[in-house]
């Protein structure tokens, strides 16, 4: 099975200048923890992703106002991504190895045309795979650290 299968196509994304306010509301709309951030409305090529962890640990924490910083402000980059041609087994293996939950696809020109999260890849792949992505995703350690040093 590949990616393009079993991901959520034409996600909700946002440009770097996007305010973070904006951000927070696509991704209570859209019922999501994770927005790609694209060059611009009309060029999709992924920058970067805004995660619901970012704008507090990035943003909150750091003692700045979200209200007036934009998606480059917390933004990480640059992306972990999967292509559509990418086998699901691949996708797993790139989300623990990166300790993600969500990862963005994109085409063969590099545009963003979908995302995949854990819980796309636990309906769709074996028990053992699911059971190895939730544990080494939830690994204590370098996901946070990753954020504190941004």
């Amino acid at each position: 099975m590949l990616v393009k299968e079993i991901m959520t196509a034409k996600p909700a994304c946002c440009t770097p200048d996007t305010p973070l306010r904006e951000v927070a509301q696509l991704m209570v709309e859209h019922d999501c923890g994770e927005i790609p951030v694209v060059r611009s409305s009309g060029d999709k090529t992924l920058v970067g992703v805004v995660t619901d962890r970012d704008i507090v640990c990035r943003s909150i924490a750091a003692g700045k106002n979200p209200l007036e910083s934009t998606a480059s402000a917390c933004m990480s980059s640059p992306v972990v991504e999967a292509r559509e041609s990418t086998p699901l087994e691949e996708c797993a293996r790139i989300m623990e190895e990166s300790q993600i939950r969500r990862v963005p696809v994109v085409d063969g020109g590099g545009k963003l045309c979908g995302i995949v999260s854990q819980a796309d890849i636990a309906k769709h792949a074996s028990r053992r795979i699911v059971a190895d992505l939730v544990k080494d995703v939830s690994e204590p350690g370098t996901s946070a650290s990753k954020i504190a040093t941004h």
